[in-house]
């Protein structure tokens, strides 16, 4: 599902207006980046748990050269899948 499908499922399951789905999901994105920038986890109950993590620089290759290459050290982030998410999957 991509972001399109899921305003789209959003404004059938709820009635609101696509333009007013769409301002809703972008700021929760938003406010999302934001928290993660700060090195806040991002917590969705019965969800699941986004965490930032820093990746250290490591070398790597060029797939097309082959030829080594340092890769730079930056942030990332591992999601944690909430209980519900996880029983619900796995009825």
């Amino acid at each position: 599902m991509n972001k399109n499908e899921l305003i789209q499922y959003v404004t059938e399951y709820t009635g609101l207006k696509k333009k007013d789905v769409r301002a809703v999901l972008q700021s929760i994105l938003q406010a999302s980046t934001k928290a993660l920038q700060k090195d806040e986890p991002v917590t969705m109950i019965g969800f699941g748990t986004f965490h930032p993590w820093k990746q250290t620089s490591r070398p790597a290759r060029n797939p097309k050269t082959g030829e080594p290459v340092m890769l730079a050290p930056r942030t990332s982030v591992k999601f944690r899948a909430g209980l519900k998410l996880l029983k619900d999957l796995n009825k």
